[in-house]
């Protein structure tokens, strides 16, 4: 799906719970996969992507991180966004699942810091399932694998998001089978001295993509306590 059309989606969802919650109206119907808690209550929406070629920056991020301008990008078939979420440049791409969770996090009882540590263990916990190691590091946001002190740090999964009234947006991007050469044109999440990753690579073949889909959803309805029904 295109990044820009996407991103109206995000924001569309977005805004509605807003306006919901300012309401004290319960639930959201929508298009993507619904999110539930408390029975057949409603409480936002997950949107599982796959983008064309597209780079975007948070909204903290520097401009220095992105090596190449954005006239080279276009050439080379890449789009690129200033965005409002947290983070600074990363890529998308095709072989990389990207998901959106548009949320009321105070409806599923947990505070920002405790839903990215969902996001990111439901990541952890769905390359687990095809061997690969990967945790938190201090300090960065994200998924990894190796270690500082090995100097072999590694990006799989780079997670961003935005929140207002406990509402969320953005997400996460977890490379399965992403070109990874698209990478050489930033400093992935503003990192110099780290690489990126992803499944294929590690694992020395492709992964099934829909499995792997299916696998992030299932992790998703566990880490936050949820069910998500595709629509």
């Amino acid at each position: 799906m295109d990044y820009k059309q996407c991103w109206d989606l995000q924001r569309s969802l977005f805004d509605a719970l807003l306006e919901s919650k300012a309401k004290s109206r319960v639930g959201l119907v929508s298009d993507g996969g619904e999110v539930r808690v408390d029975g057949d209550e409603a409480v936002g929406t997950v949107l599982i992507v796959e983008h064309p070629a597209v780079y975007t920056l948070g909204k903290n991020g520097k401009e220095s991180n992105l090596l190449l301008g954005e006239e080279y990008l276009r050439s080379i078939g890449a789009d690129f966004y200033r965005i409002d979420r947290g983070g600074d440049v990363t890529f998308h791409g095709e072989g990389q699942i990207v998901g959106y969770p548009i949320l009321d996090i105070e409806r599923l009882g947990i505070g920002l810091r405790d839903y990215i540590d969902a996001l990111e263990q439901s990541i952890i916990d769905t390359v687990a399932h095809y061997g690969i190691e990967a945790g938190r590091v201090a300090g960065a946001s994200g998924v990894w694998l190796g270690s500082a002190e090995e100097r072999n740090l590694r990006k799989i999964c780079a997670i961003g998001v935005r929140a207002s009234r406990f509402i969320t947006m953005h997400g996460f991007a977890l490379n399965v089978t992403t070109d990874l050469r698209y990478f050489n044109h930033i400093n992935p999440c503003g990192f110099t001295d780290r690489g990126v990753t992803s499944m294929e690579r590690e694992l020395g073949s492709a992964p099934d993509m829909e499995e792997v889909k299916k696998l992030v959803i299932n992790n998703l309805s566990k880490n936050l306590n949820v069910k998500i029904y595709k629509n």
